[in-house]
């Protein structure tokens, strides 16, 4: 499941922020039903390496961003019933990161003693990259940015491996994927609204996407693996942006090539 801000509606405008009081519900709804839950890395490794055994209900709570109330409401929440989770931290936005964080932040971000508080309670941190881009438009030297600037900060930070990487929007593509690999992460998580299984590729894991629009009784339905009309129509726009996105990283690079070939012209032309 995917999660972003805990927040009511007077606090932020965005359609992905879920009420506390709905969080509460679901995480009620979760530990009457049965369900356990496991971080990301863990239940990554048994559905594509065979590392163990899924319990018959299980299911993982995954946070992206690093919203303060994530510290402040969901994690006492969390608490109370046992469950752990995987907050998937964009670096940059990281409230006190440092002078030189000049960008804006969508929000009131977690301050670094409140990252730390969360990994001691044994919440998985991993990567979100550093500046949240759109991992797929981008050259490759700037994935490899992103997504090495981000792990490197957190290991070194919180003196840990950092083995996990959530894409900015859900968006990725082949290059951004072997990049991942290459640097070091062990998995990836993108969206696609739909349920991650053994036949999952370790590098695009599906995830259920969680707003403020869903009710008790879809988060009910999604949770039994349920195909609603909601994923169903998260997943045409998915398809349909998809080809979008393919032809304007195509035409991105074409872009960057003829800017180059000038570049070096001009070069030959003046020396």
């Amino acid at each position: 499941m995917m999660y972003h801000e805990i927040a009511d509606l007077a606090e932020s405008r965005s359609r992905l922020a879920v009420s506390p009081d709905a969080f509460a519900a679901q995480l009620d709804c979760l530990a009457d039903a049965g369900f356990k839950t496991m971080t990301a890395r863990a239940a990554s490794k048994v559905l594509t390496q065979g590392d163990g055994e899924l319990p018959e209900r299980t299911i993982v709570l995954t946070f992206d961003d690093g919203y303060e109330d994530f510290h402040s409401r969901a994690m006492p929440l969390l608490a109370q019933h046992g469950f752990t989770a995987t907050l998937f931290l964009t670096s940059g936005w990281v409230q006190d990161v440092g002078a030189g964080s000049t960008r804006r932040r969508p929000g009131r971000m977690l301050s670094w003693a409140q990252v730390t508080e969360t990994a001691l309670a044994e919440i998985e941190i991993a990567a979100h990259t550093r500046w949240h881009p759109q991992l797929d438009q981008l050259p490759e030297k700037l994935v490899w940015d992103e997504l090495h600037a981000s792990k490197a900060w957190l290991e070194e930070r919180l003196g840990v491996p950092v083995p996990g990487l959530a894409y900015p929007f859900g968006y990725s593509n082949a290059t951004v994927r072997r990049v991942a690999g290459e640097i070091g992460y062990e998995y990836g998580f993108a969206v696609s609204n739909r349920m991650a299984s053994t036949s999952s590729d370790l590098f695009a894991l599906e995830r259920l996407t969680v707003r403020r629009a869903t009710t008790l009784d879809a988060f009910r339905q999604l949770i039994h693996g349920h195909d609603t009309k909601e994923l169903r129509q998260d997943r045409a726009l998915t398809k349909g942006w998809a080809v979008v996105r393919r032809s304007r990283a195509a035409l991105n690079t074409v872009e960057r090539s003829i800017r180059g070939s000038d570049t070096g012209a001009s070069l030959r032309l003046g020396g």
